[in-house]
């Protein structure tokens, strides 16, 4: 009987493991397809109402590792259904008739939820049997990137026939429905499980981040007030230099940081880092160009909605690659998993620079990007997660998320300064030579993540582990 209980939540725990994580996603992705008309709604210019994407962004980088670090204690249940009550609130202030203001809170409660993703991989590896965690935690990591497909078409369709509210309002719908979903299914951590929060080091943690986050996307900064931004990227320095020594000191850190020394780990957080430039680089450049107006003399000039549909294949394609991931494990090792998917990020870069005459070429390129971006999440949790213990699973890939949110922000800011660049002072929109050169840089990019990944592949398996931290329950090593 109690075996048969136990199937019935297992069979509950995957699906609502996978939709916490793909509603997380797709409603802090809301903002990027609203922009324009949240600056219409509440009379606020675009560069206003671009932060209600840019907060979203930072307030999920900065609460990643702190959620991170609290699920590998024993209030994990508390902590998520918490984070998803404070999403729930910020989707109810999007929805109401506040000033903008408001909105912007909303906003930021909103995001806050990403932080939730690593620890989804968490319960998974401590509640599942090993094969199917494995697979579970690589399907988490591919829904954590599909949710932006699926938010931008339905944001879009919903603001055409109802405004801005309406697309708010399926956010506090699905966020509902995911609180109910872990009040349901979320069970309690394994017994033996203790976690400090180290507030100083979140707050030191949270200004750098916040600094390098707002630097990304405040491009106009870096073209106008270069002192400035110069300025701020120094401190933001500073205090990344300053939480990693105070980490290495302390007992009880917010991210293990001596683990970070490990080559595997050390290794896919770099290839993370510049593989992330490269893939949000090429979303970018493909959304912004199918949007631009036939009269410049390239682009499609679409809607919000049939720009968001161009999505569709990043999405599919990206869910088939998660899918098969975890198979094509059984006989390829991580690394080269990663080395692969970032060839395939690359062939989707080179196809955007050799056909984008028509929309079908656009398709395809945003096919072979997701197929390449969803390979790629689902095979990093296997590579650091193979010399991480159970217990600092969510924390290890809080970390990872954090620095995949970086390297989107950076590829995002690198591709809006080469197209301002390749934009002539009399002109609204840039050259379409702009494209191009932004797509080079995207090449390498991938080029660098490709050999990164082949160094790690190179490496013996599973040598030197990183040790279980005091108060761990378990030694296992394997995802």
């Amino acid at each position: 009987m109690s075996t048969a209980r136990e199937h019935s939540e297992a069979r509950l725990l995957v699906p609502s493991l996978m939709f916490i994580a793909l509603v997380v996603a797709a409603v802090a992705s809301l903002g990027a397809p609203l922009i324009t008309s949240v600056a219409t709604t509440f009379h606020v210019s675009l560069d206003s109402a671009q932060w209600t994407l840019t907060i979203a962004l930072l307030s999920g980088a900065v609460a990643t590792p702190v959620l991170g670090r609290l699920g590998a204690g024993a209030h994990r249940r508390a902590t998520i259904l918490a984070t998803l009550a404070v999403v729930v609130a910020g989707s109810a202030l999007t929805v109401l008739p506040l000033p903008f203001a408001w909105l912007l809170v909303g906003r930021a409660a909103q995001g806050i939820g990403l932080g939730l993703t690593a620890l989804m991989m968490g319960v998974a590896r401590d509640h599942l049997p090993e094969g199917r965690s494995a697979a579970t935690i690589a399907l988490i990591s591919v829904v954590s990137i599909i949710g932006i497909g699926v938010g931008y078409p339905l944001a879009g369709l919903l603001t055409e026939f109802g405004g801005v509210r309406a697309a708010y309002g399926l956010g506090l719908s699905v966020t509902a429905l995911a609180f109910l979903a872990a009040w349901r299914s979320m069970p309690v951590v394994p017994e033996g499980r203790s976690a400090h929060v180290d507030v100083a080091g979140a707050l030191v943690l949270a200004g750098g981040l916040s600094l390098v986050l707002f630097l990304a996307s405040e491009t106009s900064l870096w073209s106008h007030h270069l002192a400035a931004a110069a300025s701020l990227a120094i401190v933001a320095v500073l205090l990344l230099c300053t939480w990693t020594a105070s980490e290495l000191r302390s007992k009880t850190p917010l991210v293990d940081v001596r683990a970070l020394r490990h080559p595997a780990v050390a290794g896919a957080n770099i290839a993370m880092l510049v593989g992330g430039i490269g893939m949000y680089l090429l979303l970018t450049l493909i959304t912004r160009y199918a949007q631009t107006p036939r009269d410049v003399g390239y682009g499609f000039g679409l809607t919000t909605f049939v720009a968001g549909l161009v999505l569709v294949p990043f999405s599919v394609l990206g869910f088939v690659a998660g899918k098969l991931t975890p198979r094509v494990r059984m006989r390829i090792d991580a690394p080269l998993l990663l080395a692969g998917s970032a060839v395939v990020v690359g062939c989707g870069f080179v196809l955007f620079v050799a056909a984008r005459s028509n929309l079908a070429e656009l398709f395809v390129a945003m096919g072979v990007l997701g197929f390449g971006v969803g390979s790629f999440t689902a095979a990093m949790p296997g590579v650091i997660l193979a010399v991480t213990p159970k217990s600092e699973t969510s924390s290890a890939m809080s970390f990872n998320y954090v620095v995949r949110s970086v390297g989107y922000s950076l590829g995002s800011a690198i591709g809006g300064l080469v197209l301002a660049a390749g934009t002539d002072t009399d002109h609204l929109f840039p050259s379409n030579g702009a494209y191009t050169t932004a797509a080079l840089i995207g090449i390498a990019a991938m080029a660098i993540t490709t050999m990164t990944s082949l160094a790690l592949a190179r490496r013996p398996p599973e040598t030197d582990p990183i040790e279980e931290p005091a108060g761990g329950t378990s030694r296992t090593t394997t995802p």
